[in-house]
């Protein structure tokens, strides 16, 4: 649809766009009217021929993909606001943590431990960190950053907590994906 209107737009018809493009016009048709799965060289010779970027002939035309919606996990008291889409920069996943649930007797089954690195940022509240043997209160404007093959868990001090997190690929499975 968005080939189409670029090229009606533009006052061109099938055939123009096509030949500038060096696709057939049944092709071109068939591309528009989505009855033909579209290739990489044919897509980067009509983004060519319409003077347009790859980027602008797939954004999405509606707001799902700038619409960042929160996921909550109520069994561990966590609402998550993913930041990042698919592999973030050097593979890190970027995300915004509401933790809900208060610092209290933490068993050691509550610890979680994987290969990696864990860094936050508290951004209101406080956090209470337990890392290993350890309890470790994290204040708003503080960072933490730690080894997950330590024992750690995150909870909330006296009402909700609001972190900003940097995770790897493990940190991401083991954080984001329960």
């Amino acid at each position: 649809m968005r080939i189409r209107s670029l090229r009606k737009t533009r006052g061109w018809s099938l055939d123009n766009l096509a030949e500038r493009a060096g696709i057939s016009p049944s092709q071109l048709s068939r591309i528009e009217t989505g009855h033909r799965r579209i290739s990489l060289d044919q897509l980067t010779a009509i983004s060519e021929a319409l003077g347009k970027s790859l980027d602008e002939l797939v954004e999405s035309p509606d707001d799902s993909d700038v619409v960042i919606r929160p996921e909550r996990d109520e069994a561990r008291g966590l609402t998550t606001w993913l930041l990042t889409r698919g592999d973030g920069p050097q593979g890190l996943t970027v995300a915004k943590m509401r933790i809900t649930d208060q610092a209290g007797s933490v068993t050691p089954d509550d610890l979680g431990v994987h290969p990696g690195r864990d860094w936050f940022t508290v951004l209101s509240g406080t956090v209470v960190l337990y890392l290993g043997e350890r309890v470790i209160r994290v204040e708003a404007g503080q960072a933490a950053s730690f080894s997950t093959m330590t024992p750690h868990a995150l909870r909330s001090d006296r009402g909700p907590a609001e972190v900003l997190v940097i995770l790897d690929h493990n940190g991401e499975r083991s954080h984001l994906h329960t």
